[in-house]
């Protein structure tokens, strides 16, 4: 296709604008030397977790049970490879620790700290299938569940996250949580606090804020969000980062399809909150909460709750 002498004015206009930046607030041109995290290797990195948590569902088959040890062994070093040299490319954007130090040196620490806390991650992502499996009558078996259920790598890529987040790893969670939502349609902030036995029953539009916390024995279904009603603003009129803005979920409380629990409210533990419900302000334990025209619409169908 032929480019008239306008047309490649037009271009030349265009990349000139793009390359000076002028009037793109959001801007940002990385240094030249500094290496950015990469989203493929990441991406190895969460299946190479999955892989070793869950051996044989997720990654290469295992044909003997006595070659598990070099199975994990051998995942578990490529793991520590990709995860530090991603914490290393991430120092683009700000150090881990400090500026102090030698950043290959701290890099390496945060992966084998990362590593240490392996078995303890696998153990809470066991309790949350033994959940899934007790709730749910169409579950027939753990296996099942593990190949299965979008919130089982959901909770796998979130547990991942959250440890990296507290170990004071930057961006690298963001980034994990955000390879579960695009794959499930689960959004989880890598800061929620989640206990065991948690349960996210089909799993299709949930939504969990960073600052939500969840206790034990927790259900939630399809659509529910545990989301912030409002922000604080600076002086400017900018959000006010990390102050506390999401649900706080106790024990035990189940949470139906399409519920929306906003700001930093407490739901108490025992408590049952209904489908479509919006919910901002606490409530004690032990309470039901319902919609108060489809319960009276039942009653009259003679159905019964």
């Amino acid at each position: 296709m032929d480019i008239n002498e306008k047309g490649i004015n037009t271009l030349e206009q265009a990349i000139a604008r793009l390359s000076d930046g002028k009037g793109a607030e959001c801007e940002y041109v990385p240094h030249p030397e500094h290496k950015l995290p990469s989203i493929d290797k990441l991406r190895e990195f969460v299946d190479l977790v999955r892989a070793v948590i869950f051996p044989g569902y997720f990654g290469a088959p295992i044909f003997h049970r006595e070659s598990l040890h070099h199975f994990i062994g051998v995942r578990i070093e490529k793991i520590y490879e990709l995860l530090a040299g991603q914490i290393l490319s991430v120092q683009a954007f700000e150090s881990p620790r400090t500026e102090d130090g030698n950043p290959v040196e701290q890099a390496s620490a945060l992966a084998r700290e990362f590593i240490a806390v392996l078995p303890e991650i696998r153990r809470v992502l066991c309790t949350d299938v033994k959940a899934i499996y007790d709730g749910d009558p169409a579950a027939k078996s753990y296996g099942e569940i593990v190949f299965c259920y979008p919130s089982i790598r959901a909770m796998i890529n979130h547990r991942t996250a959250h440890a990296l987040l507290k170990l004071g790893v930057p961006l690298i969670p963001r980034i994990i949580s955000e390879m579960s939502h695009s794959e499930t349609g689960i959004d989880i902030h890598p800061g929620a606090e989640i206990g065991e036995f948690f349960c996210i029953d089909h799993g299709t539009g949930v939504v969990i804020g960073e600052t939500c916390v969840i206790g034990n024995n927790v259900r939630i279904y399809q659509g529910v969000t545990l989301g912030a009603k409002r922000f604080v603003l600076d002086k400017d009129g900018n959000p006010v980062k990390d102050l506390p803005r999401h649900p706080v979920i106790e024990d035990n409380v189940v949470i139906y399809s399409n519920a929306n629990i906003l700001g930093r409210i407490t739901i108490g533990k025992n408590s049952i909150i209904g489908g479509s419900v919006w919910v901002t302000k606490s409530v004690p334990p032990d309470s039901r909460l319902q919609q108060q025209k489809a319960v009276e619409s039942t009653f009259i169908n003679g159905l019964g709750i």
